[in-house]
């Protein structure tokens, strides 16, 4: 029988390029070469692609696979453009379809999709960078109490994230988000415990199976699970996550909710904060992270599961 020829897309014109090299790095060396033909696709912050250490136009690459697997993150491998290409050539690829990738890297989208669930949100102003940004840092200190949060609506890795002390911080963490995109979030803060909670269709005998929820412990004294928390290996991550049996079942419901809602496809991740007055929504991430670092591989480790055995599985939803 041949190999299945494995495409691992990975880098990318992306805030996240550093991160996606690394989940590519991952797949590439738990992919078996006894049964899948692994082929490393190297796209560089230009967008040009390589194969073989070889430049190449995407369909000659495209044309010598039968299925994208696509470790890549944020803009260009989140955002729907990858995926559309893709569409374009028929070929199959890892993770959700164009339009709901489009759809939930954008926070304040997400939010509005998902309104109608048991679960709170965050609340939140959007700033343009074609308005008058003087006018709407205004606006905000006066709608809003300190700390607040200050992040990009568009984007993942919690790259250009800041919380925001003081009125005398915030121009410069706005400054710092429209640096990764042109629509910046404000959002109150919300004090509470960080959890994550990934899920993956068809497996187990269960449509979409929720893994255990994984607690975010930030190293920081601010609490903040930034970019630096996230890949300086500092952070402490718990899974299973340590909260009561009722808080942990809803957590996985509202994950496979949310995976639901926003119309994703093979796996996903959200993201959520834990207060005494209830559950808060984050965002869903719809390629999560793969590093060594990254928490779906360690709630993956901790059903009993492998690496090589989800992206087995993540492989045979693509080809269908």
């Amino acid at each position: 029988m041949s190999k299945i020829r494995v495409g691992v897309l990975r880098g990318g014109p992306s805030s996240e390029y550093e991160v996606s090299l690394k989940s590519g790095n991952t797949v590439l060396h738990n992919l078996s070469e006894y049964r899948y033909d692994i082929k490393d696709i190297y796209i560089d912050k230009e967008g040009a692609w390589h194969m073989h250490g070889r430049p190449r136009k995407p369909v000659d690459v495209l044309d010598h696979i039968d299925v994208a697997f696509l470790a890549l993150h944020g803009e260009y491998g989140e955002d729907g453009k990858i995926q559309r290409l893709l569409d374009q050539f028929g070929v199959p690829y890892t993770g959700s379809g164009a339009y709901a990738s489009t759809l939930s890297m954008h926070k304040a989208e997400t939010k509005r999709m998902l309104q109608h669930l048991d679960v709170k949100f965050a609340r939140h102003e959007l700033l343009a960078a074609s308005a008058d940004i003087r006018s709407q840092l205004i606006d905000i200190v006066r709608l809003f109490a300190f700390p607040l949060i200050v992040k990009p609506a568009r984007g993942g890795s919690s790259v250009g994230l800041t919380l925001v002390k003081d009125k005398d911080a915030l121009a410069d963490a706005v400054r710092k988000a429209f640096a990764v995109s042109d629509l910046v979030m404000v959002e109150e803060y919300i004090s509470g415990r960080e959890a994550t909670c990934g899920v993956v269709e068809n497996f187990r005998g269960e449509g979409i199976y929720a893994f255990f929820p994984v607690e975010i412990i930030p190293a920081h004294d601010d609490n903040l699970f930034d970019y630096e928390a996230k890949y300086s290996g500092k952070s402490q991550e718990i899974c299973p996550a340590q909260f009561d049996r009722t808080t942990s079942k809803k957590l996985q419901e509202l994950a496979k909710m949310a995976h639901q809602e926003m119309g994703l496809r093979h796996y996903s991740r959200s993201d959520f904060m834990v207060t005494p007055g209830g559950i808060y929504f984050l965002e869903v991430n719809t390629l999560p992270g793969l590093t060594e670092e990254s928490l779906l591989p360690k709630s993956i480790k901790a059903v009993g599961s492998s690496l090589q055995e989800f992206l087995d599985h993540i492989i045979s939803l693509a080809r269908g």
